[in-house]
Formats: structure tokens, sequence, C-alpha cells
């Protein structure tokens, strides 16, 4: 019996086929319209400045309109809830804050997994965040060691501040209470704004800051600054020392921004836009611009974004499980 006849026609789509990388046929006509990038926060903070200077260099490289939408609530939930639920077709990404990816581990209707239920893209910028005093409520506060002192004489009484409930200067804190073994009062602000405000008027002392909402009042001196979290000293502030570097050796906390696809999303798309972001990230002006709006610039690939963030996740919610926290 001879074999079937394969016209010449059939032999060139065959062979074109064969030819096609893994996710080939998104590649050869993606991007073919404008991309949604979701920014889980309201307009104006460093997570949406970063996400627009990322969107602007994006779409030139790409030859595509990359568009910024805000959809903002329950501490980034509401727009991560929504992405999860777009095509994995490449043409929606979404710029993952730390805040929402602490979110299902404070609210239960944040039903989604940041590790699980995404594709990791590539990392794009860290948030540092600083331990800052005012020097005329705490005048003898200079330094981490001075600061932890001091909150061992006040047996537990010594009063601290950050943006709220589970972010991640709270967190950090309660890691390091543990860790060190000290005790400090939390007192609870809904926002950076008003708690940076009533640490400036000094009806608390001390607060575990994003480094963007504290840098200028640190620059006047009405400030001081006493650790950062970051496991390095940065540019524009190199006089800061990390915890690290004063007696808590190897410790590191650190908000950051991570680019997303949506679950599903083929691999040579996510490959092709790590390639990109990496190309980006490399260039000056993006990297002052970013440095202007308080995000450091940090590429990283897509596997290490990935554990990345799912250390941050796991790492962070043992504490939020041991201390019972919760912003529901």
């Amino acid at each position: 019996m001879n074999p079937p006849t394969i016209t010449r026609r059939q032999a060139l789509v065959a062979a074109a086929a064969s030819s096609l990388p893994l996710g080939g046929w998104a590649q050869s006509a993606w991007p073919d319209k404008p991309i949604k990038l979701i920014v889980p926060f309201p307009p104006g903070g460093p997570t949406d400045t970063a996400s627009r200077i990322t969107a602007q260099a994006l779409g030139d490289r790409l030859k595509q309109s990359v568009v910024v939408e805000n959809r903002a609530g329950a501490s980034g939930s509401i727009g991560q809830l929504a992405f999860k639920a777009m095509p994995p077709d490449g043409h929606a990404l979404n710029m993952l804050g730390s805040p929402a990816m602490l979110a299902p581990h404070l609210y239960k209707s944040a039903a989604y997994h940041p590790a699980n239920d995404f594709a990791p893209v590539a990392m794009v910028y860290d948030l540092p965040i600083v331990i800052v005093v005012n020097p005329t409520v705490h005048p003898k506060i200079t330094d981490w060691p001075s600061l932890l002192a001091e909150a061992r004489a006040q047996g537990g009484k010594l009063n601290y501040t950050t943006s709220g409930p589970g972010s991640v200067g709270h967190l950090t804190m309660e890691m390091l209470k543990k860790q060190v073994g000290f005790e400090m009062q939390h007192v609870a602000y809904k926002g950076s704004a008003p708690a940076m405000n009533d640490l400036l008027g000094g009806q608390v002392g001390v607060m575990f800051s994003d480094l963007i909402a504290a840098q200028a009042h640190i620059k006047t001196g009405r400030l001081r600054a006493i650790a950062l979290g970051a496991p390095r000293r940065i540019d524009g502030l190199p006089e800061i020392r990390t915890i690290a570097d004063q007696g808590v050796p190897g410790f590191s906390a650190e908000p950051f921004g991570a680019l997303l696809a949506p679950k599903g999303t083929p691999a040579s798309i996510v490959e092709r836009l790590n390639a990109e972001m990496k190309a980006i990230l490399a260039e000056p002006d993006v990297q002052d611009r970013l440095i202007k709006a308080g995000c450091y610039p940090r590429y990283m690939s897509v596997a290490d974004t990935a554990a990345r963030i799912r250390t941050d996740f796991d790492r962070f919610g043992k504490v939020v499980r041991d201390n019972r926290i919760t912003a529901d």
C-alpha cells in the first residue's frame, strides 16, 4: 500500500510550522495592538511613576503603545484580581508592588497567589525603606544600636509608626523584634502621609518609612536617618548605614516592583519582555528618572524574579501569621 501523497503546498506549510519556536505563533505577530499595563495603585505614587517610565521605554522598543491603567484599592488586590482574569496573549502586563504581593495575607478577598497565579517577567526596581526619628523627640537616638538601647530601656513602651498595618515597614520591624529580641509599640496610621505628618509634628518619634517619603526631610535635617532595610547602601545618601551593617548581619527587607504577565503567556513573549527590560534598565536616562521617583533599578531574570516573589511572600506571610496581623 502506497503512503499518502503530500502536496507541495502541504509540505511548505509543514516546514514553516516546524521552523517556528515554541510560542512562535504569538511571537511572529506580537505585539499587534496596544499593551495594557495594570497598576494596582493610584496615580502619583512611586509604583505608578515607575510604571509610566517603564511603559514609555517599553513602547519605544516594541514599536507599540503601552498604556498604563490604574486600578487601585485594598492594597493593590483589586487591580491584581482584575489582571488575573486577563487573556495570556502578551497584551496585558502588571506592575506588582510589595503591598499587592502581601495583600493575600491580609485581606480575605484577595483571592490570588502572587507566585502561582501570574507569569513573572522581570524585577524592575527596589523601593528602600529607612528607619527615621524626629531628632527633637529623640535627640539621643543616632543609629540602630542607640534605638535598640532606648527600646529596651523603655521596656517595650517606645512607639514607632509606619504607613499602616501589614505594610513592609510594619512587618520588617516585627521581624527585627523577634530576631534581635526587643519590643516596640506599633502606632498604626492609614497611609504614609498622615504618619509622616505626625512624625514631623512630634506626636510620634520613630517611623519605618519608604525612602521617597522621608528623603527630603532627611536632607533638611528635620528627620534623622537611623538605618536602611536594604542589603546595601544607596547612591545619593551613602552615609545611611544598613541594619546589616549595624549588628544584624545578613538582614535585608526591601519592597520591590516586578513586571508580570498573565499565567499561560507564551514563554517566547515572556523572555522577549525580560530581554527588553534588561536593556531598558541599563539606560542611564531611565535609571536617573527611576531614582528621582525613589525607585532604584534592579533587573532580574525571569527565574530570579519568580524566586524573589515567592521568598518575600512566604517570609512576610509567616510574620503576618505569627503576629495575627490583618487589614480586614
